[in-house]
């Protein structure tokens, strides 16, 4: 951080500053360095390891979709897992859909515990709904070793790097694979294509030999500067990408969601992938 403005610096080429009026938090946790700071635009945002993780002004938009997506396109969900996720806001998403109960999997209580503390209004309390259960361990080592199975599967990782880059390989997608049910759908974080190509080519060439049918879907985060960020899909279903907008248009009715982003237009349009991200599906 430099005098009042910080920088990320994801990339060696490329940077964004955001302008910082108050400084909440600035420390380590046992597994990652955590920052919590309030910008005029963006509200309070979230900083682990120098990476802009969310903001209480945009999370909306990923959390919506990662969320409503594939919870809808499968259409009859009462499981979900959410691997990561400290921050709260997927689980809260989640958690909008009466039928679905949701166990979230967080490697680091810290980000948890500072996210109820200084976010509070991403999580809005879903820490401690009936239908939440939140398990303190590894994600890629409860996926493997879980007798659970779910359908649905949420990855809300952090980039592949430090406790996030497990949450990437081709073993961590075959675990997956075994805790979803028959017809289950998996979403990933899948970076932004724009600047991080070989985080969706590689995501795609792992997960293609284990499914059937894998795609990406995509949304522009206005946090994540570089372009639409993508969202790994994958599902034996071959018919759920498919789903007609009216049926989803029920689906969002009947499940009585409140939504800022997501709509049934935005749903059956995040697959209309550009060129240049098709390309790196090749």
């Amino acid at each position: 951080m430099t005098g009042q403005w910080y920088s990320e610096t994801l990339y060696p080429d490329f940077r964004q500053t955001f302008e910082v009026t108050r400084v909440l938090y600035d420390g380590r946790s046992g597994f990652q360095g955590i920052v919590i700071f309030e910008n005029p635009r963006f509200g309070r945002v979230l900083v682990l390891d120098g990476v802009i993780q969310t903001t209480e002004g945009d999370e909306f938009i990923y959390h919506e979709m990662l969320a409503h997506v594939p919870l809808i396109a499968h259409g009859r969900a009462e499981t979900a897992l959410i691997v990561g996720g400290g921050d709260g806001g997927m689980l809260r998403r989640v958690l909008q859909h009466d039928s679905v109960r949701a166990t979230l999997v967080e490697i680091d209580q810290g980000v948890i515990d500072l996210c109820r503390q200084y976010l509070p209004s991403i999580s809005e309390g879903s820490f401690d709904h009936p239908r939440a259960k939140v398990v303190i361990a590894d994600g890629a080592k409860f996926v493997a070793e879980t007798d659970e199975r779910f359908d649905v599967v949420i990855v809300d990782s952090t980039d592949p790097m430090g406790p996030g880059e497990v949450l990437f390989t081709s073993a961590f997608y075959a675990d997956c694979k075994r805790c979803l049910k028959d017809g289950g759908i998996l979403v990933t974080q899948s970076g932004v294509p724009f600047l991080q190509k070989s985080v969706l080519a590689n995501t795609y060439s792992r997960l293609k030999p284990l499914f059937s049918d894998v795609s990406f879907f995509v949304a522009p985060v206005p946090t994540y500067s570089g372009g639409f960020m993508a969202f790994g899909w994958a599902t034996d279903n071959l018919e759920a990408r498919r789903t007609p907008q009216p049926v989803i248009e029920e689906r969002i009715e009947a499940a009585g969601l409140s939504t800022r982003y997501y709509n049934a237009d935005i749903h059956v349009a995040a697959f209309g992938l550009p060129n240049y991200v098709r390309a790196l599906m090749a």
